[in-house]
Parts: structure tokens; C-alpha cells; sequence
């Protein structure tokens, strides 16, 4: 493996030659692109330009300018290292891109990846008013990439980030941290709704676990760096999902909306709930399993919710290892 490795880089001196023959051997080696890239061009990107301490935005001839030796042996490194231990590249480098925005991620949270930044970056027009949104709720935050991306883009609004791992809001308070945003945005250990009393806000917004506990030994490696808790929902991926949708209309204000996503749990959702009215959102750029109800339809639909959760033997965050 490791001739192999070398032979595939040996000779490259710029960062256009490193990129171009890292996408080779990163495509060559039966990774998987997921964790916020989608393709190894993209990750060998990503990698030798972190190596190198160079910005995606630079002048492209500075692509061909000439490596020392040991510039060229920090991304050789690097390259090596993703396809010798199939850890995710975000977890390489520490850091991940969610609406637009750098965040810090380390093996205590989820990688950001989620669909949800396009529908940040438009403010959840048409559904809500932007400028009335002064209250956001990020619940199951990992990073703190959704609740501080909707900080960025409601200016009025003060967030509330919540998870129930303590790991995971060490992280998010580096983000709140990284963007001057800790008068406005506020990490709290909450098991879904637990810790916030009364409090309602405008918006609530969830990237919760949703993988079924069975399919969790068949996931590719690098899924498997992951923290467990932020993936796994008990035996149909529902767990928090349904928790979340029972008491959410106590938590929005008037006109308020919830929205969340239970990627591939989608049809097990709607078979749970096969009246319910979601709202299954449509994403430019991709992406799936993303429901979003306005406060009057969960009122509407919250006794079903109620119920399903009380027939369910639900497994809480703190109880995954």
C-alpha cells in the first residue's frame, strides 16, 4: 500500500499536480464522499489545500507555482493518511463549510453535510417573514453549524443551541466563539425540549439521529467516526424525531414553523403519521427527507403525536453509547 501510495505522488511539486493525483488515489482506494464532499476531486481539494494553508479563493496561478519539499511532503501526508485510515477529511483538517460559513469539527460531533443550509441561506423564505424572526431554536445543534449559520442570517435573533452530549456543546461554544456570536447565541445541555421551560421561538429547527440502531454495523468506516448518539434513533430511526414533533407547538410562537430532517427515515415517517400534513421541502443543490409544519398544524396534529410517543419505547440520546 505504501509504494502505492508514493508511486501515485511521487513528482508532484504544485498544488494543481498534488490536487489532480490525490483525486486519482483518493478515487482509487474505495473511500466513501459524504461528509461534505461528494466526489475525490472535491476531498483532494480540500486536503492539499488545508496542507498548504491556502484559501479556495485564490488566484489560480497560484496553483502552479512550485512546492518546497516540504510543502509537498504535508500534503502527501495528508493524502496518505485519509486512505490509510478512511477517516473522514473534515476530522483531518478540523474543519467543515455549512451555508457559506467555516465551522470547527473534531470526532465529538457530527460533520456538517446537511441540506438545511440552503434553505438557511434563504432566510426559510417563503414560509416565514425574515424580519419578525427574532427567536431560533437549533435542537440536536452537534457543531452549532445550523443554530449559528441562522444567527448570521437573522441579524435580530438570539439562538439557542441544545444537545444532550456535553462533548458536542464544547464544540458548538468554539464555533459561538470563532464568529463573535456569544452575545446572541447560547449552547445549553437539553435532552430535546427538557431544559427550556416555556421558552417559544419563531423558529425550531433539527438535524436530529435518524438511523435505524440496526443499520448502524453496516455503515461505511468513515460513518463510523462519528459519534454514535448523533446518528442512531432506536430500531426505526424515529426516537427524537417523534419527541420532537409532539411538543414542538408548546415551544413556536404564533406563525412559527418546525423544521426537520429525517433523510432516509422519510417513509417511515410518513407511515407512522399518514395523515399528518408535512411539508416535504425540494432543495436546489440536493437533498431529501426535510419536513417542515407550521405551528397551527401541529396543533392540530399534536394528539397523534402524543400518542405515537406514548406507545413508543423510546431510546434517549444519553442512553447510546
Amino acid at each position: 500500500m505504501t509504494e502505492h501510495l508514493g508511486s501515485l505522488l511521487a513528482d508532484a511539486g504544485t498544488a494543481r499536480e498534488l490536487i489532480a493525483r490525490g483525486a486519482q488515489l483518493l478515487g482509487g482506494s474505495g473511500l466513501v464522499f459524504a461528509h461534505g464532499t461528494d466526489n475525490s476531486l472535491d476531498e483532494a481539494a480540500a486536503l492539499v489545500l488545508h496542507a498548504l494553508d491556502l484559501d479556495y479563493g485564490i488566484d489560480d496561478r497560484e496553483l502552479d507555482r512550485a512546492l518546497t519539499s516540504d510543502q509537498v511532503r504535508q500534503a502527501r501526508e495528508l493524502l496518505e493518511l485519509r486512505v490509510r485510515t478512511r477517516k473522514p477529511a473534515a476530522y483531518l483538517t478540523h474543519q467543515a463549510w455549512f451555508a457559506g460559513m467555516p465551522f470547527y469539527v473534531d470526532e465529538r460531533v457530527l460533520i456538517p453535510r446537511s441540506p438545511l443550509a440552503e434553505l438557511v441561506e434563504n432566510r426559510f423564505q417563503p414560509w416565514i417573514d425574515p424580519d419578525t424572526v427574532r427567536g431560533v431554536l437549533d435542537l440536536c445543534t452537534g457543531s452549532g453549524c445550523i443554530g449559528i449559520a441562522c444567527a448570521h442570517y437573522f441579524p435580530d435573533a438570539e439562538v439557542i443551541l441544545t444537545d444532550i452530549a456535553p462533548d458536542a456543546l464544547q464544540v458548538a461554544a468554539l464555533n459561538v466563539e470563532r464568529h463573535d456570536l456569544a452575545g446572541r447565541v447560547t449552547p445549553l445541555r437539553s435532552d430535546v425540549y427538557a431544559a427550556l421551560g416555556t421558552q417559544r421561538f419563531d423558529i425550531i429547527v433539527s438535524n436530529p439521529p435518524y438511523v435505524p440502531a440496526g443499520e448502524m454495523a453496516g455503515l461505511a468506516a468513515e460513518f463510523r467516526y462519528e459519534p454514535a448518539q448523533g446518528l442512531v434513533a432506536g430500531c426505526d430511526g424515529l426516537d427524537v424525531a417523534v419527541r420532537i414533533l409532539a411538543d414542538a407547538a408548546v415551544h413556536l410562537r404564533e406563525r412559527g414553523i418546525l423544521v426537520v430532517e429525517v433523510g432516509h427515515a422519510q417513509d417511515q415517517l410518513i407511515g407512522l403519521f399518514p395523515d399528518a400534513p408535512f411539508l416535504w421541502l425540494d432543495f436546489e443543490y440536493g437533498g431529501e427527507g426535510v419536513l417542515l409544519l407550521e405551528r397551527e398544524q401541529l396543533l392540530a396534529g399534536g394528539p397523534q403525536f402524543a400518542a405515537a410517543l406514548q406507545t413508543r419505547t423510546v431510546t434517549h440520546a444519553s442512553d447510546v453509547e
